[in-house]
């Protein structure tokens, strides 16, 4: 059993009566990685996390984390203990002040003095609310709310992070500030598995992404080698001329696969099958074609577009 991988399924499967939520998902995700996990909802993600978190019996299948087997009984405390899990929208207590919150926790996973007082200073830096420690719970607004659930949840010093929708309702500080932290614990040599779907803050963080449609893994693989495979490049165009002339020259460039005109004036949406030097010609041929470009911008569809695109193949 491989030591480097920290999560291996094998046909992992949990079915509720009739209804199937994970079908035989087999998963790899490398020590080290933060690992992007996007889907629908009822795609069967949450049931997902919470099997690898022991939150959940799995009906059939095999988890394994650092190469140790986990099951849910009392066999293997040790390995529970290297599990941090973050669900959806995760009560708090209110009326405890941060310190209060976070040293109750330290203390339920036995942490001992003066490593207990040093690990809570620690956790408080590294989510950034150091100058909160003495506040009231029910006076921090919900984006430190979710830093101080991720505080409780990295507290016991876990070497697998499983987050789900941690930014789910963050407003745009909010979610910058979380991606950060996530940087830092990724940084510290933590494992990050994290569904969302604020597919942009996934782009950012994460180096692998796995896809899960009506319960099944449809994808598991690199971003760069999802990128490189399903994201088509596309150049936006505008002139001062007649777009009719651009339009021409389009139809005689090899690598101009198809074309959308957009509302706005005199603009064109390409998508393009060539390489870098291949949109330098463009622009060259167009130019002395004696077009007027005011814009030529390149690009590459995103994540969001990548999934979409998925998700209407499956569904087709």
């Amino acid at each position: 059993m491989s030591k480097e991988l920290a999560i291996r399924t094998n046909g992992l499967t949990k079915q509720f009566d009739r209804h199937v939520a994970v079908n035989n998902v087999d998963l790899e995700i490398r020590a080290g990685e933060v690992y992007g996990l996007i889907g629908p909802n009822g795609a069967g993600k949450t049931t997902l996390i919470r099997m690898l978190a022991a939150a959940e019996e799995p009906t059939t299948g095999e988890i394994y984390i650092n190469g140790d087997r986990l099951l849910r009984d009392r066999s293997n405390p040790t390995l529970k203990r290297r599990l941090g899990y973050l669900p959806d929208d995760y009560p708090l207590y209110e009326e405890l002040t941060v310190w209060d919150y976070l040293d109750y926790f330290a203390r339920l996973y036995c942490l001992r003095e003066p490593h207990r007082t040093q690990r809570l200073h620690e956790v408080l830096e590294i989510i950034q609310l150091g100058n909160k420690r003495n506040s009231v719970i029910s006076t921090l607004s919900r984006g430190m709310k979710q830093r101080l659930s991720l505080a409780r949840t990295i507290i016991h010093e876990p070497i697998l992070l499983l987050l789900d929708e941690p930014v789910s309702g963050l407003d745009p500080i909010a979610r910058m500030q979380f991606r950060e932290i996530i940087k830092v614990l990724q940084e510290a040599g933590m494992t990050i598995l994290i569904s969302s779907h604020v597919l942009s803050d996934l782009a950012e963080l994460c180096s692998f992404v796995g896809i899960m449609e009506l319960g099944f893994l449809v994808e598991s693989t690199s971003l760069q080698e999802l990128y490189q495979r399903l994201s088509k490049q596309q150049i936006m165009i505008s002139t001062l001329g007649k777009l009719e002339e651009l339009l021409v020259e389009l139809k005689n460039n090899p690598f101009v696969e198809e074309w959308e005109v957009m509302s706005t004036r005199n603009s064109v949406r390409v998508n393009f099958s060539g390489q870098q030097e291949d949109c330098a010609a463009l622009l060259r041929s167009l130019i002395l074609a004696e077009i007027n470009v005011t814009d030529f911008h390149c690009s590459k569809e995103d994540l969001e577009t990548i999934f979409l695109k998925l998700g209407h193949k499956q569904a087709n």
